[in-house]
């Protein structure tokens, strides 16, 4: 039994999905699309990477023949394949639930593409419930852009800015300090309240620092507010049978910390890197250390930086040896995604992707599993690890 790691490589996507063509990501190729531009010598704007992507860990994992593009005679060294997703969404929380084996078969509420984005109603109810003298933005956007577009206005005028983007979700940018963190967090909370109405997955605290256009930042306390999954998950069943859940990053807000025993944050891919072998160092048998890692959706898929996020999978890489030297006999580690977000494709939203799938630990027989049918098969395959019950969706592939 031992323990369980999944690892979250957030937005890395290998390949469009079956019905990526309803969701118009066609064509979209989140690892192919980068491994492509690696290879044509992309660099990023100070030159920092430049050449073909060296991934030799996640190769010898099966990460190349996953995606369709082994051409190493070596035999992967993990279980391989892939996953398609069923959840009517391509969203954070979406993914992640469909991992932990409940899938998202609704259809989530979403603000249209018009100015103002946001019904007059819901803005005047979260006005009056809190006490702000207003907002800015009331859009879609990129977080970075109307940040620097209107943070020294809100910084001024004491109104946070509201935006939204092609997933289920309102977001709520103010400064850390002038506006207030713990004030930000309220403002988050009470507005939960007032889209539970609408079906909207989460609200997001988006504080930032700096005091010009030139130097706002977004920090690492972020916060989400998120609606819980519909279902019981991995996570709600491991806790029920008296195992220790240990999140890792943004984990805890997507499942509404529920099914969580254990909350760890880090700033950046690196450090939460360090608090995952923390977690696995302290873990107990029959333990779940989940983790995501954010910095390749947030910093580098939505903004399009695809020299960023070549660099962020050859630093990630680089470190999973540490991680095997962490494991124990018995120990099952997993690294897949839960969705894609193309850093060369149209727009900035996430895109409607295939996931990697590599199980790998000490004792654990390398085999194919081709596709898979659903996210959910990765908790099953993970319940059935930790001599856990499964749910209703997924099959295990050990």
């Amino acid at each position: 039994m031992a323990r369980a790691i999944i690892m979250v490589l957030d937005s890395f996507g290998i390949g469009a999905a079956p019905d990526a063509q309803a969701f118009g990501d066609e064509g979209s190729n989140t690892f192919g699309h980068i491994l492509a531009a690696a290879s044509a010598g992309a660099a990023d704007g100070e030159g920092l990477r430049t050449g073909p992507l060296d991934l030799p860990n996640l190769e010898r994992l099966g990460l190349f023949a996953a995606a369709g593009l082994g051409n190493s005679a070596k035999r992967p060294e993990a279980i391989w394949g892939s996953a398609r997703e069923i959840s009517h969404g391509k969203d954070t929380p979406s993914g992640h639930w469909e991992i932990a084996g409940v899938p998202v078969l609704f259809d989530w509420g979403y603000f249209p593409q018009t100015v103002p984005a946001f019904p007059a109603q819901l803005i005047q109810q979260i006005c009056d419930d809190t006490q702000i003298p207003g907002i800015l933005g009331d859009r879609h956007a990129s977080g970075t852009q109307i940040i620097a577009e209107l943070g020294e206005e809100s910084i001024s005028s004491g109104k946070p800015i509201f935006y939204t983007s092609s997933d289920s979700v309102l977001q709520i940018a103010a400064h850390e300090t002038h506006f207030g963190l713990e004030r930000l967090y309220g403002l988050c909370a009470a507005a939960r309240k007032h889209v539970d109405p609408l079906n909207i997955g989460r609200v997001i605290a988006r504080p930032f620092l700096g005091e010009t256009a030139q130097d706002f930042t977004r920090t690492a306390n972020r916060r989400d507010y998120s609606v819980p999954p519909p279902g019981q998950t991995l996570l709600d069943r491991a806790v029920a049978a008296g195992r220790n859940v240990h999140a890792i990053g943004k984990i805890a807000d997507i499942f509404a910390h529920r099914g969580i025993t254990r909350t760890l944050k880090g700033d950046g891919n690196m450090a939460l890197f360090d608090r995952m072998l923390e977690a696995v160092r302290e873990a107990n048998d029959g333990d779940l250390v989940f983790a995501n890692f954010v910095d390749f959706d947030m910093i580098y898929g939505h903004r399009r930086d695809v020299a960023g996020y070549a660099a962020a999978l050859e630093a990630f890489d680089a470190r999973l040896s540490e991680l095997d030297g962490e494991m124990k006999p018995g120990d099952l580690a997993i690294v897949t995604a839960d969705h894609g977000c193309d850093p060369t494709f149209r727009g900035t939203d996430h895109t409607r992707e295939i996931v990697p799938v590599l199980a790998y630990g000490p004792g654990i027989e390398p085999k194919p599993i081709g596709r898979r049918e659903s996210f959910a098969d990765i908790g099953a395959s993970v319940a059935t690890h930790l001599g856990l019950a499964t749910g209703e969706y997924g099959r295990s592939f050990l």
